[in-house]
């Protein structure tokens, strides 16, 4: 691998990292194989309670980044009904609870079919989107109330995939900018109840599956192969 003229790399990135979290890691795995300090990014951002796949780019391949994350997104998600967080997530504990008694298969299949196709989302308080050169969340924490404006996106596709209340199971194919978390209290609030994340795993960015990812310690042993073999030649 040629690091400095640039490597894109598909990780499964472990549930509690930062995105940042698993860019640093890398970096130090290829530092302390190659000896030399290269750059690294990551193209498309994930949670920290979100774990699935991560596209990474080195040296100069770090151009195509914005290339690299415009590409389509597939999820698999569990939602809570009948409670809602701070943050739509697991992150903060529950606020809220709601009746869930009135819920079925259908009102939810028939729920979920509104959100197909092109829609305005509020992006959650608890983000990184930045308001008058803060990240959102940092407001939040504060305990300020902010407003945040809809974005629009699109969601090609989703479906449930089971039921077992007050747990649901959906798949969602989306574009660049959705946040998971938002869609969860939209379903929620739809059904006339509430909803937060309890799980979340990226599948697929573009046509990238689970199957083309590293994990970190695969990623380690490959380059102390390659790079011990490359300076016992040396050496020879």
């Amino acid at each position: 691998m040629n690091f400095k003229e640039g490597e894109i790399l598909y990780f499964d990135k472990p549930l509690t990292w930062t995105s940042f979290d698993l860019v640093g890691r890398i970096r130090n795995i290829i530092t302390r194989a190659t000896g030399e300090k290269i750059k690294v990014g990551h193209a498309g951002t994930l949670d920290p309670l979100a774990t699935g796949i991560m596209i990474l780019a080195t040296g100069k391949a770090t151009k195509q980044i914005e290339t690299l994350q415009s590409g389509v997104k597939e999820y698999i998600a569990t939602l809570k009904l009948g409670a809602t967080t701070p943050s739509f997530d697991m992150e903060h504990p529950e606020d809220a609870v709601y009746p869930t008694d009135h819920i079925t298969k259908e009102m939810i299949t028939n729920t979920l079919s509104h959100f197909k196709g092109e829609i305005m989302q509020v992006p959650p308080v608890y983000s990184a989107v930045k308001i008058n050169g803060k990240r959102a969340f940092d407001y939040a924490r504060k305990g300020d109330n902010i407003e945040l404006n809809a974005k629009p996106l699109a969601i090609d596709e989703i479906e449930m995939l089971n039921l077992d209340m007050p747990y649901l199971e959906i798949r969602v194919v989306c574009s660049k900018g959705t946040y998971i978390r938002a869609l969860a209290r939209d379903i929620g609030s739809a059904l006339g109840s509430g909803a937060y994340l309890t799980a979340l795993k990226r599948t697929r960015i573009g046509n990238i599956g689970l199957d083309r990812c590293l994990t970190i310690e695969e990623f380690k042993q490959s380059l102390d192969r390659q790079y011990n073999t490359d300076n016992n030649k040396t050496t020879d």
